[in-house]
């Protein structure tokens, strides 16, 4: 009888590490399942370079995170010379499942990449070694831009001064160095709304900045989606203090519910003035991640249209207490 129960368990036992080795086999080897990166020359016509410089900067900020910031100023405005050399890390220090560095995207990092590798690492998170990315770039955002857009983005970072500064690889903990493998996505390319519909022009434009990214709470690498939009994401500021996320949903009394679209556009507008970016924030005195740097250079329209649509978005209830010491 026990040598009977002994070829049960053995048998179970057996099947089940079948089964998990055939799982590891399975998200290692077959995934991620995208398509080929496509056969793609883009033409850099000077109208997609400077769209694309005006996405990249101002709207989708790739800048606030492939370039160095200088801490010591308010908002951590860019340092010169560096932008898109890439470098810096984002760990288990802000709840992420491993060390990921933002890689150089000068010609000197993606030089060597096709058109077409960039198009697939932006709009589904493969590299041109098939690897997945881990989405703190957000491709899952872009993957539903407008095609002609994400265009004019690789058009512009073609004409970047090239920086040699190589970056270390990025590396995921266990078991998300398996589970990273399910997060690359197909492209769901749509049309940019007309500009004349605000709301949904707005949408697009919050979608491509990936505001729910920081202005959404954020623990154990996953999102709180009924709290989209409404602040307290945490960041860990060089101080040692922590910055939450404002709520921008119109709220009234926690969120932004009182401003007016003046007072909104002149929210970012005020960051145009460079004696504030040059201002030096003292150790211990507020400071924030959001690149108001980049942020300030959205065209009025642009801003109209993202306070449009933040205000068509139902109102969160969701008080923020935006500094606190570690």
């Amino acid at each position: 009888m026990k040598k009977y129960l002994y070829r049960i368990v053995l048998g179970v036992v057996s099947f089940l590490v079948v089964i998990v080795l055939g799982a590891v086999m399975y998200l290692t080897y077959a995934l991620p399942d995208v398509d080929p990166a496509p056969d793609l020359i883009i033409d850099r016509t000077p109208e997609r370079i400077s769209q694309g410089a005006y996405l990249v900067n101002n709207v989708l900020i790739c800048m606030d995170c492939h370039s160095e910031r200088d801490w010591t100023k308010f908002s951590g405005p860019l340092v010169e010379g560096s932008l898109g050399m890439g470098g810096e890390l984002f760990d288990e220090g802000i709840g992420l499942p491993g060390r990921y560095y933002a890689p150089n995207i000068t010609p000197y990092g993606i030089g060597d990449w096709t058109d077409g590798e960039v198009f697939r690492a932006l709009t589904s998170g493969v590299n041109r070694d098939g690897k997945a990315l881990f989405p703190l770039m957000p491709y899952p955002d872009y993957a539903n831009m407008d095609e002609e857009d994400i265009y004019s983005v690789i058009a512009y970072l073609r004409t970047l001064e090239p920086i040699e500064y190589d970056v270390p690889e990025s590396k995921s903990n266990f078991p998300m160095n398996l589970i990273i493998n399910t997060m690359p996505v197909k492209p769901n390319l749509q049309k940019k709304p007309d500009k004349n519909n605000a709301v949904n022009y707005g949408q697009y434009l919050v979608n491509s900045a990936g505001c729910k990214s920081c202005h959404t709470r954020f623990e154990n690498g996953s999102y709180f989606d009924d709290m989209e939009l409404a602040g307290n994401r945490e960041f860990p500021m060089p101080d040692g203090s922590v910055v939450k996320s404002a709520n921008i949903t119109f709220h009234t009394e926690t969120g932004i519910g009182t401003w007016t679209k003046e007072t909104f556009i002149e929210r970012f507008k005020a960051y145009e003035d460079p004696e504030l970016l040059n201002t030096i924030i003292e150790p211990g005195a507020f400071n924030t991640v959001m690149p108001w740097t980049l942020y300030s250079k959205l065209t009025h329209e642009d801003l109209e249209a993202i306070y449009e649509y933040l205000k068509s978005v139902e109102p969160i209830e969701n008080q923020i207490v935006q500094v606190t010491q570690q």
